[in-house]
């Protein structure tokens, strides 16, 4: 599935300062030089004072929230489940904005993207469910909005569900299925239109390749 140019774009500035903010943070896991490690550190103040100018925050806070990063910058990966029954698709409502998505969240150290995956549905939504298809690895910054501070792969996985039964979560207020056709309000930083309906063309055709940037 092609990126939707209309909302592949980011402001220049945010594109500028992350990688600023990563060649930063790597330069001061690596360099052993003082003077050098001066230079990377004035770079983490330019990076966090062009993104805090550009989201019209406190580059205070935005270089604070830098400093507790440390080691090789990489993507974080974001795991989403597609779980279908009857031909609905399961979704969860978000207590933090009231809007509706697919389960899922950041991965986890000592698991699989598939446990992970898992492990979210069991969480957000009480419903219990089995990982059989990696369908999409998507780029945030090219498919979600609003725009995000970090790099971000998202990771879609249809999945089969083998038990249990609705139930809200100290994150999710609601789990239901919905038809393709009648979606709720979705949370799109999370899960999109467009990506909810690629997952239902996924699930009708198990023989599509994956979709990835």
């Amino acid at each position: 599935m092609p990126a939707d140019d209309s909302m592949a774009n980011e402001p220049s500035w945010l594109t500028i300062g992350r990688e600023l903010r990563a060649i930063a943070q790597i330069g001061l896991t690596f360099c052993r030089d003082p003077f050098d490690r001066q230079r990377y550190e004035r770079m983490r103040e330019l990076a966090a004072s062009l993104i805090a100018q550009g989201a019209g925050q406190d580059s205070a806070a935005v270089l604070e929230e830098f400093r507790r990063d440390a080691g090789y910058a990489t993507p974080k990966v974001d795991v989403r489940a597609a779980v279908f029954r009857e031909g609905q698709v399961l979704l969860v409502r978000e207590i933090s904005d009231g809007a509706w998505t697919l389960p899922g969240g950041w991965a986890d150290v000592n698991e699989s993207a598939a446990e992970s995956v898992v492990r979210e549905v069991a969480e957000e939504s009480g419903f219990e469910a089995r990982a059989v298809k990696l369908a999409a690895v998507y780029d945030y910054r090219r498919r979600n909005r609003p725009h995000h501070l970090d790099s971000i792969y998202k990771m879609f996985f249809i999945c089969a569900l083998t038990g249990g039964s609705a139930r809200a979560s100290i994150e999710t207020s609601d789990a239901a299925f919905f038809p393709r056709a009648a979606l709720p309000p979705l949370s799109i930083g999370r899960a999109t239109a467009q990506q909810i309906e690629r997952m239902f063309q996924h699930a009708e055709r198990p023989d599509l390749p994956t979709d990835f940037d």
